[in-house]
Formats: structure tokens, sequence, C-alpha cells
């Protein structure tokens, strides 16, 4: 239960007014557990788990105590109030009381034995901060017969550049995710042999020189951005024809995080996006140590934690592309379903992908795909009988438009991702 809202302690600024009379402000709560004070105010951040907040026992008349949502996780880890003997607006401690609210604020106010304590305001506090989109795309590396390391840019408005010339090791497979909010970063692959070597790109598309690879070596892996600055790696073939599940998670500062333990069916050949409000991602299809399609997903929540298998939706396929689009929806195409296709999949803002929708384009796969114009998405070169360098820009809405002809050398595996906030 909670109170109706009486009055605003909340500037317009999002800040709290200070109690009259002052009112101090204690550290972070993290525990499961916190007895407060009161006049004072609490942090609560229920990121690893919920917290029941224990009010002061005997409390004068006036006494206040404000709780805030720390890390906006109450929907997901609620905090319950332990009025500790007192009522709660004119109701026994016996009856629960709980916040359950993303980015919710409590003051709380002691009115005396009768009614207890009563809410001077509930309330969800702003809006979710929200990062800026990407504005640019690159495509980079792959095999134009042989691996090579060229880019081609992609400006605001879905145009791809010429070819740059490439910066590190040429290879083919590999995969890229934005980080740091506006930059890229391309890792992993293949040359002769795989390789676990990555090339961060700055906010204005110059890729910078090979950084030594931290993790297991491997092509064909999934690639997304998550939390909206970080990245992570994951999934792949670590050589001779053969499935990982390990991911590598990247900071908001481009480094890459050694081996994590992997979640969920080994596999290879398979894409990933980033989805929904709070920087959330999904890993989908691949092809197993043989030649079996999959049709698989595994959700990537906003602290980079992937989930389990969930049942997949659509044909199984293998070498397709994914991107994110509509600013918090992902699209799935293209691909190898025994021989290449051009159909889609959408995925909702949370998660759930849809059937297949009837492809528009060249029949391809081996092809990549990244973000561009703040909430569209371009899929662009791969192997349709040879390699190709026709791209297809993705509407807001999720719809696939018609070959555009292709810019710069045609080549199969390259990777692709979103950078600039700046059109």
């Amino acid at each position: 239960m909670s109170g109706a809202v009486k009055s605003n302690v909340f500037g317009s600024s999002g800040t709290v007014a200070a109690a009259a009379g002052g009112l101090k402000w204690e550290s972070v709560v993290t525990a499961s557990t916190v007895t407060v004070e009161s006049n004072r105010g609490y942090f609560i951040n229920t990121t690893s788990n919920a917290c029941t907040v224990t009010l002061p026992a005997s409390p004068d008349v006036g006494d206040q105590v404000i709780l805030l949502d720390y890390a906006r996780t109450w929907d997901t880890n609620a905090i319950t109030i332990d009025s500790n003997g007192n009522d709660f607006q004119n109701q026994a401690d016996t009856y629960i009381v709980d916040y359950d609210t993303e980015g919710q604020g409590i003051n709380i106010v002691f009115s005396g034995s009768t009614n207890g304590w009563i809410p001077n305001s509930d309330i969800a506090n702003a809006l979710t901060p929200v990062a800026p989109r990407t504005q640019r795309a690159l495509f980079g590396f792959g095999d134009d017969g042989s691996p090579t390391s060229i880019t081609n840019l992609v400006n605001s408005s879905g145009v791809v550049g010429s070819d740059v010339t490439g910066v590190g090791t040429a290879r083919w497979h590999l995969g890229a995710a934005t980080y740091g909010g506006d930059k890229a970063i391309f890792a992993y692959g293949k040359a002769s042999t795989e390789l676990s070597i990555s090339n961060l790109v700055n906010n204005s598309g110059v890729v910078a020189a090979d950084v030594a690879g931290v993790g297991t070596a491997r092509r064909g892996l999934g690639a997304a951005s998550y939390g909206g600055d970080k990245a992570v790696f994951a999934y792949g073939d670590p050589g001779s024809n053969t499935t990982t599940s390990l991911k590598n998670l990247v900071s908001n500062s481009g480094v890459v995080a050694a081996d994590v333990t992997g979640v969920g069916t080994v596999r290879r050949f398979l894409a990933a996006a980033s989805y929904g409000s709070t920087g959330q991602a999904i890993m989908a299809y691949g092809r197993n140590d043989g030649s079996t399609a999959l049709s698989m997903s595994n959700l990537v929540n906003n602290v980079g934690v992937i989930g389990s298998d969930v049942t997949g939706v659509g044909t199984a396929r293998y070498y397709l592309a994914a991107a994110g689009y509509g600013g918090d929806k992902a699209i799935f195409a293209y691909g190898n379903s025994g021989s290449a296709v051009s159909m889609s999949n959408l995925v909702s803002n949370l998660g759930v992908i849809g059937s297949d929708v009837s492809g528009v384009g060249t029949d391809r796969e081996l092809a990549a795909a990244a973000s561009y114009g703040g909430d569209k998405a371009i899929f662009g070169y791969g192997y349709a009988g040879g390699a190709t360098a026709i791209t297809n820009l993705v509407n807001s809405s999720g719809v696939v438009g018609a070959d555009v002809s292709g810019v710069g050398t045609a080549r199969n595996y390259p990777a692709a991702a979103g950078y600039s906030y700046s059109a």
C-alpha cells in the first residue's frame, strides 16, 4: 500500500529539497536490510537484492525519512517498509508496504500515534535518462578474396562512403559493437588462424591500431552494446569447426575483459543487437558444431549477464546479421537456412522475436548490420553467389528497403557498428 501524493518535495530540477532544520544524507545502501534514523535521507540500491527498510521505533511528530531509488531498480527488486510497531497511513504494522516503481522517491513524515507515518510524497522521480543515439555507422574488415582491413563509413542518412584504407590486421568473420556511447570496437576474427586482437574506433570513425587480444581467439561470434555504454562479445568458433559459449565484456573505455564462462547452447555464426530502454541485448540463431541451423536466442541484461536459452521463433539459420532500430527494438535479417535467404525477424522492446517477415532485397548471407540515424538500421555487403557490396536500409518501423547499389569493395564476413552522436 502507498499513500496519495500530498505535496511534492522534489523540485522542478528533480533534486530533493532539504528538510526544515537540515537533513543528513547517508551513504548508498546495498544491503538487504537497513534500519534508518529520523531526519535522514537514504539512497537505496537494489541492483542485486531487495531491501527491507526498518523505520525508527520511537519517532517524534514531524520526523521524516527520505528514500530514493539509487539505481532505478525498485521495479526489479522492491523495498519493503517495516514501520517497526507504528502505523503506516493509519494501518497497523502487520500490513505489508512495498514500493516497486522504477525511479521512485519517498518522503514520509511521522504524524503521531493515530495515523503513524504518512507519505508526504511517493512519486516516480523524473524520467529514465536516455543516452543520445548513434547517428553514423561503419563497415569494416572482411574477405574480398583474401582478408582485408578496409572500412566504409555510413552517414546519418544511410549513405555508404568509399573505401578507407584499413588499419590493423586484415581479417574476416569478426564482431563489432558500439561502446562508450559514441565509439565502436572491432574484435576477434580470423586471418590465417583465429585471433583475439581488437581495434577501437573513435567518434569520428577513425580506426586505431591493433590492441593485443584478451580472451580466447575465435571467429563467428556475436557482438552488441549493452548498459548504454559497454559491449559484449560471446559464442563463436575457436578453431577446427568447434563452438563455445564464453563471453568477453568490454568496458566503457574499450577495455576487453577476460573470458567468462558462457551461458546457453554453444554455437557459432550467430548475430546480436541491442534493444530495450535500459541497454539490453539479444543474441540469436547460429549453428552448432556440425551444420545444424538454430533459432534459439539468449537475452543479455543491462549489466552484461547472458540469460538461458529461449526457444526460437522463425526459421533456423546462420550467417545472418542484426542491428537495433526504432530506438529500442532490433531486427535479424538474411542468412543461410540451407541456402541464402532475405527474410527478417523483428524483436520487440521486451526482447521477443517475431515470426518470419518475407524478405526484401537479394538473398544473401555473411553480411553485417548496424544502427544509424538514431533509429534506423543498415544491412550491407555479404555473399550472393559471390561477394557483394549492396546495402538495404531499414526504417524506424523495421521495414527493410530494396537493394541499394553497393559502394566500396565487395566482400564477405565484414562487421559493422554504430558510432558518433553527431549527424
